[in-house]
């Protein structure tokens, strides 16, 4: 399945994430899920973290919770860090795309281009 797959995880309420699918559009045949909406499942997680290595490459530090949750003062492990995607969507570092077995994650200007590149051709 994941040979074939396009799917772009964002957050609807993000202004950056509605960016980038601007920027990466058209979407015809992609499949998008807002993880505020539609929760991912433990499986979406390991599938994601199968492609890019780690829980950590998924894990966003900028997201407000983890200062309050005091993580910055914390090393989270692989396991702890899977628990707290998949508890607060927050943590997903945003947006990841999956492309027929590739992933590329987060909002930089690099990751953005890859991505449309494999998208589009």
């Amino acid at each position: 399945m994941l040979r074939r797959m396009k799917k772009i995880y964002y957050l609807s309420t993000c202004d950056t994430c509605k960016r980038i699918l601007k920027e990466l559009a058209p979407l015809d045949g992609i499949a998008l899920q807002d993880i505020k909406t539609e929760a991912m499942t433990p499986e979406q997680v390991e599938q994601m973290q199968a492609l890019a290595g780690s829980y950590e490459a998924l894990f966003s530090k900028r997201a407000r919770l983890y200062r309050q949750l005091g993580l910055h003062e914390k090393q989270p492990s692989e396991s702890e860090l899977k628990d707290l995607i998949l508890k607060h969507y927050t943590f997903l570092k945003r947006p990841v795309i999956i492309v027929d077995g590739q992933i590329f994650v987060g909002n930089s200007k690099k990751t953005v281009e890859e991505a449309k590149v494999a998208l589009h051709h």
